[in-house]
């Protein structure tokens, strides 16, 4: 099957899979064409600013509201907010990656892990980071956030994900943006494995360029939304909603997946990470990792994010005179990473693609005892680091690990060994 897409972030898209589907001059005229209802998804208040609102105008064949009673879902590894950690001493943290199990059916809900958590679902603050861990596709299943969206990092294998607004195929390498309150489900073609950042706060949006002008970082132009398509086989539907924290379940005889026209800008999205524009140091030092962030999720403290998606693609190092892994250091955000493939250039034993780490708030990290003798005694030739893709999701709030992170096997007990080899070189 070979998708289409519009391309853009925060533009009004307009699709439709019938022609004469979408109404023209008007939002919800009196009898909607060929017999549909009018809906509207709004992902902000009403009365937010012009350029922050957000919603999207769905035209389908049976509205939203037809759906059954909903009953609680069982689903014991999905976590939301603080409360729902445990606690943790200071110290740096780091997760083997965990295998995709081969003799236990699991879809992206039921292999949904909740890594850490901060914030609370409610108050509309925090994130939560997840992994999945996925063997077989959902197919008369489909799953809505009510407390975030859900930002998918692909790592291992394709996803291909029906949303109500039309169909996103995700590789590693990519992500999608998955709008607060809207219907998807995920199709996958084996073992799969993928990251997840559930947030509460403000919706993800492109970060201000400041100095660095109107180009650079990620384009607008290369974030692509799906052209409307719709299911027309028929039979009952598993609607698995997540709100207030817990999972509940509903069933009804029509896919939810039946909208036939549409318009708005609240979408969702997907983006290729070999896109990204790249800005570096040309003269000297090691800037900030604030240059790499793709998206950012604004608190009400200017500059300082509820969350910030960073990613580490490859790139050219050309500084002089310069330290150029990223330095040791203690910061006021904390950072969640991860590795979809290669090798990160400050770790390059023991964080594997698949893996995870976790840097609180002051917790002090950097550079492994290899990369730093590594840096210290290079000939300081232009390299061009490949082969490479990490990312952090970074927050304000200090992440609680849940306990199935910190029992469920995977965490590296030898970590902080890492550095034990940074001896005292002091020479008065």
């Amino acid at each position: 099957m070979t998708l289409r897409y519009q391309s853009g972030f925060g533009n009004e898209f307009a699709s439709e899979a019938v022609e004469g589907a979408l109404p023209i001059g008007r939002n919800s005229p009196q009898r909607v064409a060929h017999g549909l209802y009018a809906e509207l998804l709004s992902g902000t208040a009403f009365t937010a600013p012009r350029a922050e609102n957000r919603r999207t105008w769905l035209y389908r064949r049976q509205p939203s509201v037809v759906t059954g009673a909903f009953a609680p879902c069982a689903q014991p590894w999905l976590k939301t907010g603080a409360k729902d950690g445990v606690a943790a001493p200071p110290d740096p943290l780091r997760w083997h990656p965990l295998p995709v199990p081969e003799n236990e059916p699991l879809d992206f809900v039921d292999g949904l892990r909740t890594v850490v958590v901060n914030g609370d679902a409610d108050a509309q603050t925090g994130i939560a980071v997840h992994l999945v861990l996925a063997n077989r596709s959902m197919t008369r299943r489909a799953f809505v956030n009510a407390d975030g969206e859900m930002l998918v990092v692909a790592q291992q294998g394709r996803l291909v994900i029906t949303t109500e607004l039309g169909v996103l195929e995700v590789s590693p390498g990519e992500v999608a943006l998955l709008p607060r309150g809207m219907a998807f489900k995920v199709a996958v073609d084996g073992p799969t494995r993928a990251y997840v950042c559930e947030n509460y706060g403000a919706p993800f949006r492109l970060p201000e360029l400041g100095p660095i002008g109107s180009n650079g970082l990620a384009n607008a132009r290369d974030f692509l939304a799906p052209v409307a398509a719709f299911e027309s086989e028929a039979g009952d539907y598993e609607i698995v909603k997540k709100y207030g924290g817990a999972l509940w379940g509903a069933r009804q005889d029509h896919t939810p997946f039946n909208v036939v026209a549409w318009h708005g800008n609240l979408v969702p999205l997907k983006y290729d990470t070999a896109r990204f524009n790249t800005i570096g140091s040309i003269s000297f030092d090691h800037p900030d990792p604030s240059i790499f962030t793709v998206l950012t999720s604004p608190s009400d403290t200017p500059g300082t994010a509820n969350c910030d998606f960073v990613i580490f693609p490859p790139r050219w190092l050309v500084a002089e005179d310069t330290f150029r892994p990223p330095w040791y250091h203690r910061n006021v955000m904390s950072e969640f990473m991860g590795l979809v493939h290669g090798q990160y250039d400050a770790k390059p034993e023991g964080f594997k693609p698949g893996g995870m780490s976790l840097h609180n708030c002051m917790v002090p990290h950097g550079p492994d005892t290899e990369a730093f003798a590594k840096a210290t005694g290079a000939e300081l030739a232009p390299q061009k680091l490949d082969d490479t893709l990490a990312f952090m999701f970074e927050s304000r709030w200090r992440f609680h690990p849940t306990a199935w992170a910190m029992e469920g096997g995977a965490i590296d007990a030898a970590y902080a060994e890492c550095w034990a080899g940074l001896a005292d070189g002091f020479k008065p």
